[in-house]
C-alpha cells in the first residue's frame, strides 16, 4: 500500500477507536441519560443515511424520515405479531428501509434540482398520512406502544435504565459506520462522488447515473431503517413522529452542522445538535429554539463546510506549517 493509503487506514482506525471510546465514556459518565444517548445513536444512523444521498451523491432530500419511519413501523408491527428478537427486528427495519429507499429513489431521480427537493417533501408527507390512515396496522395517531422485545441473544434483557439498548445501539452504529467507510471508499463510492461533481462527464464516460444513485438510495434506506428499528426497540413505542417532516429537517440540519460528505461530520453534527438542544431546553424551555438557531447561524457563517470542514482546514494548516519549518 502507498503512504497515503496507510495514513488513511491509520486515520480511520483511530477515528473508529475514538467513536467506541466516546460511546463507552457516555455509558459510564451519563448512566441516567442512556435513553437519550440511544436516541442520539438512532438519529446518527438517520443522518448518516442522508449523508450518503446528499453529501456523497449531491441529491438534496427532506424526506429521509420516510425511510426511518418505514424501519420503525416494520419493526414495531413485526414485534406486535410475535417477532421479538432484537437483531431480527433490526434486519426487518433494514429491509423495510431499503424497500422504501428503492421507491423513494425511483420517484426522486426522475426529476432534478429543486423538483427533487419538492418530491422528497411530498413523499414524507404521503408516508406520514399512510401511517396515520393505516391504523389497523400502525395504530394511527396513537401509534404502537408496549412493544415487548426479547433479551438480546437470550441473555441481556432490555431494562428500564436502557443499558442493553444503548450498548446494542453503539455496537450497531460502529458496525454500520465501518461498512459505510468501505462503501464510500470503494470504486462505487468514488463514482457517486464523481456524479455529484459532474454527472454529464460521468455519462460521457459510459456510466449509467440512475442505477448508481438508486443503489445508494437503497443502501441509505437500509441505514435509516436500522435507525428507525433501533428507536422502536429502545423506546418500545412507534409513533407518527418517526415519519415526520420535522425529523427530516432536523436531520438535514445536523448534517449541515457536522459537514456534508463526511461520515465523521454526520456523527459530530448529530451529537452537538442533540446535546445542545437537550442542554438548552432544560435551562430555558421557552426560548431554547432561539438559542439553537443562533448556534446554527454562527456555525454556518464561521464554517460553511461544517465543523468537520473547519477541522480539516486546521489540520491542513498544521501540515503546511510543519512542511514550512522542515
Amino acid at each position: 500500500m502507498s503512504a497515503s493509503t496507510d495514513r488513511r487506514w491509520l486515520r480511520d482506525v483511530i477515528g473508529i477507536a475514538l467513536i467506541i471510546a466516546a460511546g463507552l465514556a457516555g455509558y459510564w459518565l451519563f448512566p441516567d441519560n442512556l435513553a437519550l444517548l440511544t436516541r442520539v445513536i438512532a438519529a446518527a444512523l438517520l443522518v448518516l443515511s442522508i449523508d450518503l444521498i446528499t453529501g456523497y451523491c449531491g441529491v438534496a432530500t427532506l424526506g429521509q424520515a420516510s425511510l426511518f419511519g418505514a424501519g420503525a413501523y416494520a419493526a414495531g408491527i413485526a414485534c406486535v405479531n410475535g417477532i421479538t428478537e432484537p437483531v431480527t427486528l433490526i434486519l426487518i427495519g433494514a429491509v423495510a428501509g431499503s424497500v422504501a429507499g428503492l421507491l423513494m429513489g425511483t420517484i426522486m431521480l426522475r426529476a432534478h434540482g429543486l423538483a427533487q427537493l419538492v418530491l422528497s417533501i411530498a413523499i414524507v408527507q404521503l408516508f406520514h398520512e399512510a401511517a396515520n390512515k393505516a391504523s389497523a396496522y400502525t395504530g394511527g395517531s396513537d401509534g404502537l406502544a408496549g412493544l415487548m422485545v426479547s433479551p438480546l441473544f437470550g441473555m441481556f434483557a432490555f431494562d428500564l435504565w436502557g443499558r442493553t439498548a444503548y450498548l446494542f445501539g453503539l455496537a450497531l452504529l460502529v458496525l454500520v459506520f465501518i461498512i459505510l467507510k468501505f462503501v464510500v471508499s470503494s470504486p462505487f463510492g468514488m463514482l457517486c462522488r464523481g456524479i455529484k461533481q459532474d454527472p454529464i462527464r460521468i455519462r460521457a464516460m459510459g456510466s449509467f447515473v440512475f442505477p448508481v444513485l438508486l443503489k445508494m438510495f437503497v443502501i441509505s434506506g437500509a441505514v435509516a431503517g436500522m435507525g428507525g428499528a433501533l428507536a422502536a426497540i429502545s423506546t418500545q413505542v412507534v409513533g407518527l413522529d418517526s415519519v415526520s417532516f420535522e425529523l427530516s429537517a432536523n436531520a438535514l440540519v445536523m448534517l449541515v452542522l457536522g459537514g456534508l460528505g463526511s461520515l465523521y461530520g454526520a456523527l459530530v453534527g448529530t451529537v452537538i445538535f442533540m446535546g445542545f438542544e437537550h442542554f438548552v431546553s432544560a435551562i430555558n424551555p421557552f426560548h431554547w429554539m432561539t438559542m439553537v438557531g443562533a448556534l446554527l447561524i454562527a456555525v454556518v457563517l464561521a464554517a460553511p463546510g461544517g465543523l468537520s470542514g473547519l477541522l480539516d482546514r486546521f489540520s491542513a494548516s498544521g501540515h503546511r506549517a510543519k512542511r514550512g519549518k522542515a
